[in-house]
C-alpha cells in the first residue's frame, strides 16, 4: 500500500481547525465564536495536515502551541526561574484518517517547527500516555488526586501563627481584571515552584471567558477564586467550584479544586478554608504533588480516595540549549549518547559537564558513558524521576558503572517537581 502524501502546515482556516477539534473530542459545541475558542492559540501556532481525500469540511489533522513559561530549578531548595516553553496543545487526528502516520508527522513538525523558532523545550498533557514516550517525551512527575472530607485537620504547628496572618478572599472569575490578577499571582508562585506552568496573557484570557459559556456550566457555579493575601499582597490563590448534592436532607456537596499555588505557609491557610465550606462533605484535590506538605498534614490515612496519575510531560529540543536554562544539585562529567531519531542535531554523543550548579553540553567523539533515549532527559529535565531506577528497570544502558548515578546527582532535585496546570 503506498504511504500516504501528508503535508503539515499552517491552518489558515479557522472554522475547518476548529471543527477539527470539535469531530476528536465530540463535546458539546459552545456558542462562542470561533475567535473566542481559538484564543490563546496564536495564528501563526495553529497546525493541520492537509491531505488529498480530507473532508472539506475539517483537517485529516490539527495541533497547537500555547507560548508558555515553565519554572525550572533555580538553586537553593524550592526556587525556579520562568524559561520558554512550548506548550503542544490541541492534538487531534481525524477518526478517517487513523493509523496513517498523521500523528508521527505532526509530531515531527512541531519538533523541527520548536527547533526553528529557537524554543529550547516543549511541553504536554497526555490525553493518551502511551503514545507521547515514543515521540520523545518523558513524565516528569507523577501527581496525585486526593479526596479529603469535609474539616480534615491540617497538623502544622511551625506554620500554624504564620498561616493565621494570611488573609483569604473570595472572588470570582467573571470580575474585572481577574485574567491579569490571576496570572500575576502565578508569576510569582511560580518562583518557589519548579514545575509549574505559567501561560501569556491570552490564555488567561480564554480561562476566563470559557468559564462564562453556558455550554461550560450547566449545572456548575462559576469558578470562584481564593486570594491568599499577606503583607498586601496577593501570594496565592485556590481556583475551584462547589456542587450541590443531598441526601435525605442532609447537605453532601462536593468541592472540586482546580487549581492551588502558594508558599506552605499560604497553602496550608488555603486548605483550611477550602475544608471548611458550608453544605460541602468532600474536598477534591486532583494536582497533588509527591512532595507536597499535605501528606505530611493530614497523617497516612486521611483521605478518603487517592489515585495515581502522570502529570507534565516534557521534550528536550535542543539539548545544548536546553542543559543550561537550570541549576543543578552536583557537579558530573559523563558522555551521554542520545537516541532521538525525529532530532538528528541532538542525537549522538554529548559530553555534559556540570560546575557549581551551571551545566554545559558538548558534542564529542569520546566513548559514551551512558546510552539513553531523549524522554529520559526529558523525564529527568526538572529532577523529579529518578535516572538510577530508570537503569534499574532496564531503561537506560550504562557502559562505565556509577555513570547513570553521577548524572543523576546532578538533575536531582531536593523536593519534586510541582504539578502544572493543565493547557
Amino acid at each position: 500500500m503506498a504511504k500516504p502524501d501528508i503535508s503539515v502546515v499552517r491552518a489558515t482556516d479557522d472554522d475547518r481547525y476548529l471543527a477539527t477539534d470539535q469531530i476528536v473530542w465530540f463535546e458539546e459545541i459552545p456558542g462562542a465564536s470561533t475567535s473566542e475558542q481559538l484564543l490563546g492559540v496564536p495564528a501563526d501556532q495553529r497546525f493541520a495536515v492537509e491531505m488529498a481525500d480530507a473532508d472539506p469540511g475539517a483537517y485529516a489533522g490539527i495541533y497547537g502551541v500555547r507560548p508558555m513559561q515553565l519554572a525550572v530549578p533555580a538553586g537553593p531548595t524550592g526556587r525556579a526561574r520562568l524559561v520558554p516553553c512550548a506548550g503542544l496543545t490541541w492534538v487531534g487526528v481525524h477518526p478517517d484518517h487513523r493509523r496513517r502516520g498523521i500523528l508521527t508527522a505532526m509530531l515531527r513538525h512541531h519538533v523541527e517547527q520548536t527547533h526553528r523558532e529557537g524554543v529550547a523545550l516543549s511541553a504536554l498533557h497526555a490525553s493518551e500516555p502511551a503514545i507521547y514516550g515514543r515521540h520523545g517525551y518523558g513524565v516528569t512527575t507523577p501527581t496525585y488526586a486526593v479526596t479529603l472530607g469535609r474539616g480534615t485537620e491540617l497538623r502544622a504547628p511551625g506554620l500554624d501563627a504564620a498561616a493565621g496572618e494570611v488573609r483569604t478572599r473570595f472572588e470570582t472569575a467573571s470580575e474585572t481584571g481577574m485574567a491579569e490578577r490571576v496570572r500575576e499571582c502565578d508569576l510569582r508562585i511560580a518562583e518557589g515552584s519548579p514545575g509549574v506552568i505559567v501561560g501569556d496573557e491570552s490564555f488567561y484570557s480564554y480561562i476566563m471567558q470559557a468559564n462564562g459559556w453556558p455550554e461550560q456550566r450547566r449545572d456548575k457555579e462559576p469558578m470562584r477564586f481564593l486570594f491568599a493575601v499577606r503583607d498586601g499582597e496577593e501570594v496565592g490563590l485556590a481556583a475551584f467550584r462547589r456542587y450541590h448534592k443531598w441526601d435525605n436532607g442532609r447537605p453532601q456537596g462536593r468541592l472540586e479544586v482546580l487549581g492551588l499555588g502558594g508558599d506552605p505557609v499560604t497553602r496550608l491557610a488555603l486548605l483550611r478554608r477550602l475544608l471548611d465550606f458550608d453544605l460541602m462533605a468532600s474536598v477534591e484535590l486532583p494536582r497533588v504533588g509527591t512532595d507536597d506538605p499535605l501528606w505530611s498534614w493530614i497523617g497516612p490515612r486521611a483521605a478518603d480516595k487517592v489515585d495515581v496519575h502522570e502529570n507534565l510531560w516534557i521534550r528536550i529540543i535542543d539539548l545544548p540549549e536546553a542543559l543550561p536554562l537550570r541549576a543543578y544539585a552536583e557537579d558530573c562529567d559523563v558522555i551521554v549518547d542520545v537516541n532521538d531519531p525525529a532530532a538528528p542535531w541532538q542525537a549522538g554523543r554529548w559530553r555534559i559537564r556540570v560546575r557549581d550548579g551551571a551545566a554545559s553540553a558538548e558534542r564529542t567523539e569520546d566513548t559514551a558513558d551512558v546510552e539513553l533515549p531523549v524522554a529520559a532527559l526529558g523525564s529527568a529535565y526538572l529532577g523529579g524521576t529518578n535516572l538510577v531506577a530508570m537503569h534499574n528497570a532496564g531503561l537506560l544502558d550504562e557502559r562505565r558503572p556509577g555513570a547513570i548515578a553521577e548524572l543523576w546527582r546532578a538533575f536531582r532535585t531536593d523536593l519534586a517537581p510541582s504539578p502544572a496546570m493543565g493547557f
